[in-house]
């Protein structure tokens, strides 16, 4: 995958260029972990100071949140947005808060530049909201799964008061599911065992939001973004049936060439080993807008799926023509036509050909050919959520700490391929 790490150009790359253009050969160069550990763009680098006002029903009232954010020695791409757009924003999490004040001083210093990078910005929030809920639930001396449950967002969509719209989610699904999972109802058993054998024992939790599909580009124009983050597709049937699929999604190892092939073999009702996946070919892909910000489902395979959408109607079209029925009577499903009202049936593969013969169809009216091309540009973000929980042991006597449970329930959605998610 990329990490984030892999968006923005690095100078070794641009001297690479240079250097092949100067010699007239292929120039390589490799960086290797120590220096990529020093020199390439880091995640982040906060100091925060948080206050969180409840309620003596431990109803949360309002946060206040002033951070001071490192972006190193040098700007970086996103090093401007990250402390700010994708942080602040997200100071909400899954809690219904009516008032919320975040104040983000981004500072220079001599470390080297942060960037989009593992989260960038949405795990720091998620940081400071949960650490002020399990605190606030100790001052109180309540559960804290229950004091997240007084307070989650109950109605959707909902609007937050640091920009975000949720559009829809289940947070005590998720919750009660990691409760269960990680024995939360065994725990002062198990720290009872722990003491006696001279052990502290913990359980901690997170319930976090995080926001993705990285594309409005309404939301990155206002921030002064040169161009907007929409992806396209083309969907191309051959005359056989068979399937190319042109996305601006890049794939360096998230899995897109079995997922969109599956995706689109579903939808088509056709075998997956008819689906060829092409990214990353500027010669064949003529516009994308790239892999990050956890944007190739959401809004690259939208973008796939409303081009399925548009070969489909056409299909639709030319098969009945072709089998002399009313489009209306005409439905589609496990890849073939049927006439609803007759016993006409035709094959994906069947059409496809038809399209390309052009003979019983009317050309003036449609065109031969059944390629389609969709650019999608969302109009909001995703909001996958969930909960975790952790438990440690620790021996105070060499400060030793372990991780002995670790329970983590994510609400994805749907998930296309569970392979590639576990």
């Amino acid at each position: 995958g990329g990490f984030g790490s892999k968006i923005f150009i690095y100078p070794e790359e641009t001297v690479c260029l240079w250097a092949a253009r100067r010699v007239g050969r292929p120039v390589k160069w490799t960086g290797e972990r120590s220096e990529s550990f020093t020199a390439d763009a880091h995640g982040r680098d906060h100091t925060t100071h948080a206050s969180l006002a409840l309620d003596k029903d431990g109803k949360f009232l309002g946060l206040k949140v002033k951070t001071i954010a490192n972006l190193g020695a040098y700007m970086s791409t996103f090093s401007s947005s990250v402390p700010t757009y994708l942080y602040a924003t997200l100071l909400s999490g899954q809690y219904d808060i009516a008032a919320i004040y975040a104040e983000v001083d981004a500072v220079y210093t001599n470390t080297a530049p942060v960037d989009a990078y593992r989260g960038a910005g949405r795990p720091e929030a998620t940081f400071v909201v949960e650490r002020l809920a399990e605190e606030g639930a100790r001052v109180l001396k309540v559960d804290p799964g229950e004091l997240r449950r007084r307070n989650f967002i109950r109605k959707f969509p909902h609007q937050t008061s640091v920009i975000m719209a949720y559009d829809i989610g289940d947070y005590d699904a998720s919750l009660k599911s990691a409760v269960e999972q990680a024995d939360v109802a065994g725990f002062a058993e198990r720290r009872a065992e722990a003491k006696k054998k001279g052990r502290l024992r913990g359980i901690g939790y997170s319930t976090y939001i995080e926001a993705c599909g990285i594309a409005p580009s309404a939301a990155v124009g206002s921030l002064g973004a040169g161009v907007g983050l929409w992806e396209s597709a083309e969907v191309r049937v051959n005359p056989t049936g068979s399937v190319e699929v042109l996305t601006g999604s890049h794939s360096h190892g998230q899995g897109h060439e079995t997922t969109f092939a599956q995706f689109v073999a579903s939808r088509l009702g056709i075998p997956l080993d008819q689906v060829e996946i092409v990214h990353g070919d500027t010669d064949k892909v003529q516009f994308g807008m790239g892999t990050y910000g956890s944007r190739s489902a959401a809004v690259g395979m939208s973008a796939i799926s409303r081009a399925v959408d548009k070969v489909i109607a056409k299909a639709t079209k030319i098969a009945a023509y072709v089998m002399e029925v009313a489009e209306s009577d005409v439905q589609f499903e496990n890849g073939q036509f049927a006439a609803i009202h007759s016993n006409k049936t035709l094959r994906f593969d069947e059409v496809a050909l038809a399209a390309y013969v052009g003979h019983k169809f009317p050309t003036d009216k449609i065109e031969p050919g059944l390629k389609e091309t969709s650019f999608y540009d969302p109009t909001n973000f995703t909001f996958p959520a969930g909960c975790h929980i952790c438990e440690v042991e620790i021996d105070p006597d060499v400060g030793k700490i372990e991780i002995v449970r670790f329970t983590a329930v994510d609400d994805f959605g749907t998930v296309i391929n569970p392979m590639i998610v576990e």
